[in-house]
């Protein structure tokens, strides 16, 4: 990673317009780790001359600076995060990826070194506890075995680590003390008392412990560092939708195929049937019809025609499409989605988990009173060593074992609980999240409904005379009929109509399958349809609904009866959706929703101090995932929404959702529980410390024996009765 003093000093070419005539920096800042480094580094680019807004993406680590027109000095901001303790560089996505990449490899060889450690340095300990407990280990032997715990343990348990190391000593800079300030100083000051035993010849050295403590640290923050990984890749997921290349038209209608990113507005693009639209368009010729049910939740298909405007990510079905391009693919309401993701996630990640609050407290108390006991203990009498041996029990006692598992014991817990019951947890901090939340919001199509359309009950003689017509059309539904009726005959000599239907020739006569006024009829218009009939003859009406989930009505009674409230947001029209809300028991629904007003309505139950749980599947949902205080998605989902979300569950039941929900607070339980024994212990084993009457060896025992307490407590979590 290039520091400062690496990189180019005039920033011009990095510089981007902004809104207003402004203008923004994006910098890569791999140093920012949490809620506090994020807090630290707004705050202090803020505060720079012409500087307009600061925003950390910790899930990037990319940090955008607004200027105001005609001012700022992008250097001084690289200055100013320079002396904060956090080196940037120009935000290059290439550049971010291999960073985050450097710090995974770096965390896995961190673990591996630490388990090397606790494995062999065990080897050399086990035979030093039992020369304790008067097993045959002369003085001489005894001490070779701690020298070499020594040997193996305190290189492993240096490099293991570092993480911890540079962590607190960033903290420390910056005047604050975080959790990983305790770790470090009672490693370090554990390694530097078991040399100082070994020297000495004393009874008692703690090599394995350090290592045991980082090694399980390190698996945890290994795990965090996936998670943060999941979590980027929401938006780009969204925009990996959005078409790569465009086929451009030019002069004398020659047809050249471009990167998405080249096309400008105005330009003409030819849209064939089965591709994607690559950017917002208006439809310059032809017709057809688009498939929005992943932008908008619709699930019919939606005809259209010289003169409308057509959005990034549809689906054209049918008829080929000339357009001419209103938006860059930057300024699509694909790209749109993807920033409110992008914001949601960065609102999502300002959390502050109960551990770090508790640690704000803890670090400063541990240290005054370890302190204490070193100066109150030499000034009373005892020899240096003697109280320098108390003040690292007091560390050791104290050290945040059981504060730091208390939350995370109970998550693993509670996810594992989840996934036996079909959902997949995606961050610990959801499950807090979820635990708070009082308002739920559904979408429909593909959450209260399956989200495939079925044909209703239908004269099974009507069926049999449209199915081989029907066989041979792409449209959504008329592949859902041609699945009730089976397999059959294709029907001959086949035309589809864009924006229509289908004709062809059925047992020597003409016949067609489609909207109502393609075959001359008055549609009912209350339900979606399609119509078939012969050239001149009878015309057949079949009628398609998307199926309710089997408990949809009792998953929403189950929510009531938990205090929440339920409302439905769905982007499809308002017939289909009254009736799943009636059938559902849901009495508060919106229709036509567009995704901006579905993001715009969690943001409005958030100002009113409402915890939303958002639950949808379609790219429509994804800014409200985004922005929901806490956020779930089928499996079935689209990947961007599952990405957006922090539980995916899956089968064809919304039970799980419930469940989770009482998990959740179940969780939730045990780990106040959890700080409250974590309390309880400190209170106990820290004066017992302080007096002496904690040797560095129980202290070690007892800090092992308050992990293991909180552990069987988290088991409760979850478990059903």
């Amino acid at each position: 990673m290039a520091l400062i003093s690496d990189v180019p000093r005039d920033f011009g070419a990095f510089l981007k317009p902004g809104a207003g005539g402004g203008s923004s920096l994006d910098l890569l800042v791999p140093d920012v780790r949490c809620a506090g480094c994020m807090g630290k580094v707004e705050r202090a680019v803020q505060a720079l001359p012409g500087v307009t807004g600061a925003r950390v993406n910790l899930s990037q680590k990319r940090l955008t600076v607004a200027f105001r027109p005609g001012a700022g000095d992008p250097a001084a901001v690289v200055e100013a995060l320079e002396r904060l303790g956090y080196p940037s560089t120009p935000f290059d996505p290439e550049q971010a990826r291999a960073a985050y990449d450097r710090e995974g490899r770096a965390l896995i060889l961190a673990m591996a070194v630490a388990g090397f450690g606790v494995m062999n340095t065990m080897m050399f300990s086990v035979p030093i506890w039992a020369g304790l407990f008067g097993q045959e280990l002369g003085p001489a032997s005894r001490t070779l075995m701690m020298w070499f715990s020594g040997i193996v343990g305190a290189p492993c348990a240096l490099y293991a680590g570092m993480p911890f190391f540079r962590s607190a000593w960033r903290s420390l800079r910056a005047r604050r003390a975080n959790m990983d300030v305790p770790i470090s100083i009672g490693v370090l000051l554990t390694l530097a008392i078991s040399f100082s035993e070994t020297v000495l010849r004393g009874r008692d050295v703690y090599f394995d412990a350090a290592v045991s403590l980082l090694f399980l640290l390190l698996i945890g923050r290994w795990l965090e560092h996936r998670l943060r990984a999941r979590a980027s890749s929401a938006a780009a997921d969204l925009l990996a939708l959005q078409a790569p290349t465009a086929t451009l038209v030019g002069a004398a209608d020659a047809l050249t195929a471009v990167p998405v990113g080249q096309v400008r507005i105005g330009d003409i693009l030819l849209v064939r049937p089965g591709e994607r639209l690559p950017v917002d368009a208006e439809i310059a010729t032809g017709s057809s019809e688009l498939d929005n049910s992943l932008l908008t939740g619709e699930t019919a298909p939606v005809a259209v025609a010289a003169g409308q405007l057509c959005r990034a990510g549809a689906l054209n079905l049918s008829g080929t499409l000339r357009v001419r391009a209103v938006a860059r693919s930057e300024d699509s309401a694909l790209a749109a989605i993807a920033r409110l993701v992008e914001l949601g996630a960065q609102s999502k990640s300002r959390y502050v988990r109960l551990a770090d609050r508790a640690a704000a407290i803890y670090v400063p108390v541990v240290h005054t009173v370890a302190l204490m006991t070193f100066v109150g203990g030499w000034g009373l009498g005892l020899d240096a060593r003697e109280a320098l041996i108390r003040a690292v029990a007091v560390l050791i006692v104290t050290c945040p074992c059981a504060l730091g598992l208390a939350a995370p014991a109970v998550q693993i817990t509670a996810s594992a609980r989840l996934f036996r019951r079909g959902v997949l947890v995606k961050s610990g901090a959801a499950l807090e999240r979820l635990a708070e939340v009082d308002h739920v919001v559904f979408d429909k199509t593909g959450v209260l409904t399956l989200g495939r359309p079925r044909l209703k009950p239908t004269a099974h003689a009507a069926l049999v005379m449209a199915a081989p017509l029907a066989r041979a059309s792409r449209h959504p539904l008329a592949r859902a009929l041609a699945e009730e009726a089976g397999d059959g005959p294709l029907a001959e000599d086949v035309r589809e109509i864009s924006g229509q239907g289908v004709e062809g020739v059925v047992d020597g006569r003409r016949c067609r399958l489609g909207k109502a006024a393609f075959l001359g009829v008055e549609s009912h218009g209350s339900e979606t349809e399609l119509w078939f009939g012969y050239d001149g003859d009878t015309r057949f009406r079949f009628a398609f609904a998307d199926t309710l989930r089997s408990d949809a009505a009792d998953v929403v009674a189950a929510l009531h009866a938990r205090g929440l409230s339920v409302q439905i947001l769905s982007g499809d029209v308002e017939a289909p959706v009254s009736r799943a809300a009636a059938a559902a028991g849901v009495a508060d629904w919106s229709a036509a929703c567009t995704p901006q007003d579905k993001a715009a309505v969690v943001d409005a139950l958030a100002a009113q101090g409402r915890k939303v749980l958002m639950v949808g599947d379609g790219l429509n949902d994804a800014g409200a995932l985004a922005k929901a205080h806490a956020a779930m998605a089928p499996g079935s989902a689209l990947e961007a929404s599952q990405n957006a979300a922090d539980l995916v569950f899956s089968g064809d039941d919304l039970g799980p959702i419930v469940d989770a929900i009482d998990v959740a607070r179940s969780a939730r339980a045990r780990a106040l529980e959890n700080f409250g024994l974590a309390a309880l212990y400190n209170l106990i084993a820290a004066p017992a410390a302080m007096l002496g009457l904690v040797n560095p060896f129980v202290a070690a025992i007892a800090m092992s024996g308050s992990s293991l307490v909180v552990t069987l407590n988290a088991l409760r979590t979850g478990a059903r009765r």
